[in-house]
């Protein structure tokens, strides 16, 4: 589960951690509970990361579909309803 200060974190702050995780993993030289504790802490860092890209997606497919609509392109295929075939 995500604790408040992880929802709190910014894409960049959120990656530039994971990244740092990440590397202090890759090093070696932790012991076994420090490793699983980063692990841990790499999962809860990668969820964060993944709903920031996911609003991020939203955001840009309903600007997209706005653009659309306000284009008059009712049929969705971009061509201004022409037949393509």
């Amino acid at each position: 589960m995500t604790s408040k200060v992880d929802e709190a974190l910014g894409y960049e702050q959120a990656r530039d951690e994971l990244i740092e995780v990440v590397r202090r993993l890759e090093a070696g030289g932790t012991t076994l509970e420090e490793s699983l504790a980063l692990w841990e802490r790499g999962e809860e860092l990668a969820k964060v990361c993944r709903r920031w890209l996911e609003g991020a997606r939203a955001r840009l497919d309903a600007a997209l579909a706005e653009e659309k609509s306000e284009s008059g392109d009712e049929d969705g295929h971009g061509d201004g309803g022409r037949d393509s075939g």
